[in-house]
């Protein structure tokens, strides 16, 4: 079977890319929530939301695992980041 390549948009305001430093993740039994916040107190913004189906995120996953083995082959161990201060989420005022 023949490969089948589709051609892909990425629209300017979003080639930019965002910044996060907090992932909050959720689910119910439909779907998976990825929540990539800034957070900055006093305050924080959710930049962007990605909803997939379970096994999207399965694969999401490994897909991730792999990247940052091909990663840490080429340019060393990433270190853990130092865990953030202690302060609560609320994603109830949207």
């Amino acid at each position: 079977m023949e490969e089948q390549k589709i051609p892909i948009d990425v629209p300017e305001r979003i080639a930019a890319g965002v910044y996060s430093n907090v992932a909050v993740i959720s689910h119910n039994e439909s779907e998976f929530i990825l929540d990539f916040i800034f957070a900055h107190p006093p305050k924080g913004r959710v930049n962007a939301r990605v909803v997939m189906s379970p096994s999207h995120a399965k694969r999401f996953l490994q897909a991730l695992q792999e990247n940052i083995g091909m990663y840490e082959k080429k340019s060393g161990t990433i270190k853990k980041a130092p865990e953030p201060p202690k302060f609560g989420i609320d994603l109830s005022k949207n």
